[in-house]
């Protein structure tokens, strides 16, 4: 008999095989809200993730729930990569870079554009899940920048907003176009973060709330 797994709201508890077509799905769910945006047929994402659809309304009642648990997921996720990073890597400025480049493989700059927008921004789960993310990443730069490595006039917004634009699909291109180049982009980018600067930047740097402010307010 396979065996009982919690769920990540502390919900009923599932077999082993419910957990793995729960992960399948919110898998799928993934590729498909990146390439086709987050109006894409739920019956395509059950077919692409290899289960009925009776099994992913089972899971997912509706689009919102689905939306919400892969925001969740993913800003768990890129969390505890942060966290992992911090612990792992010696160097403050190599344990930054492991973490942008990971974030980056996660797809978090071409998710979270296309999906922050369908999540209510004032869910106390999502506004958590946020939270963390904030404080293990700003705790990394923190230990760049305390370091000597991480120029002073940045901050964590300012990477989210690079995520976002090298992450992304390009118009009239493939997901796995892009992907060739984006390690080699982020490079480019993480290099001019470090310190000493060579030049002076404009404006003040990027925060969360920054970020929240161009996104309407929407409740599911």
């Amino acid at each position: 008999m396979a065996a009982a797994v919690s769920t990540r709201t502390g919900g009923p508890r599932l077999r082993a095989d419910a957990v793995r077509n729960r992960e399948r799905i919110m898998q799928a769910a993934g590729e498909a809200f990146v390439q086709f945006g987050p109006d894409v047929p739920l019956d395509e994402i059950a077919r692409d993730a290899g289960v009925g659809n009776a099994t992913l309304y089972r899971h997912f009642p509706d689009r919102e729930s689905l939306v919400k648990q892969v925001v969740l997921t993913l800003m768990d996720q890129i969390s505890e990569r942060a966290e992992a990073a911090h612990n792992e890597v010696p160097d403050a400025f190599d344990a930054l870079c492991r973490f942008v480049f990971e974030a980056a493989e996660q797809r978090v700059g071409a998710l979270c554009p296309v999906l922050t927008k369908h999540v209510d921004q004032s869910d106390p789960e999502i506004l958590a899940a946020r939270n963390r993310l904030e404080t293990v990443a700003t705790n990394l730069m923190n230990w760049a920048r305390r370091s000597g490595q991480l120029r002073e006039d940045v901050g964590f917004g300012d990477v989210i907003v690079a995520l976002t634009q090298l992450a992304r699909p390009l118009p009239g291109t493939g997901c796995a176009e892009i992907r060739r180049f984006t390690h080699r982009h982020l490079q480019i980018f993480l290099d001019g973060l470090r310190a000493p600067s060579r030049s002076q930047l404009t404006g003040s740097a990027a925060t969360f709330n920054d970020l929240r402010s161009t996104v309407p307010a929407h409740r599911v």
